[in-house]
């Protein structure tokens, strides 16, 4: 029996959607984290081939264009990443005791919740934010998650780019209310 050999995926399809976009998800990914705090357990490679799992599992075809594959990377990425917290919280409150040592690493330990907090009260903000208007949370999920720009996010929701810096200015207004 002839072995099969691997070839390269099909054209428009997700594993080359993320072959293309490959090093932009890193990038992305190393801002989700860095904007999260120190560390929510996962590093940017670990975050990237997570969402690659969670969007081939979830997703039976190549999305239609990049900025809407980028806008549904950037969703699964802030999905991981509020998931990693809630579990770490979880276990935090009674499951798996944190054991710690005399050293320096406990003033780094001590401050990781707060930046675990912060991350639960931005997604919190986001779901409100969709509640009052559904594509201004689009707009900052596809700016601030997917790293997205004002012209992609206006071809991606079908609307004008200044539209999307108005969305952008006003979701920012309620979001900071909202987080203070």
């Amino acid at each position: 029996m002839d072995e099969l050999e691997p070839g390269p995926p099909p054209e428009g399809s997700l594993d080359e959607m993320f072959a293309t976009a490959y090093n932009e998800l890193r990038r992305l990914a190393r801002s989700r984290l860095r904007d999260g705090g120190r560390n929510t357990v996962l590093d940017t490679t670990a975050l990237v081939h997570e969402t690659y799992l969670r969007v081939s599992r979830s997703v039976s075809t190549a999305l239609p264009d990049r900025p809407r594959f980028l806008v549904y990377a950037g969703k699964a990425m802030r999905s991981i990443i509020v998931d990693l917290v809630r579990q770490r919280q979880t276990e935090r409150h009674g499951g798996g005791a944190l054991h710690l040592t005399l050293t320096g690493d406990v003033l780094e330990q001590a401050a990781l919740p707060a930046a675990e907090e912060h991350i639960l009260r931005v997604h919190e903000a986001l779901q409100e934010l969709a509640g009052v208007d559904a594509r201004m949370a689009q707009v900052v999920e596809m700016r601030y998650f997917a790293g997205l720009s004002d012209a992609e996010i206006a071809s991606a929701l079908d609307v004008g780019e200044r539209t999307v810096r108005r969305d952008w200015e006003h979701a920012r207004l309620l979001l900071a209310k909202a987080l203070k």
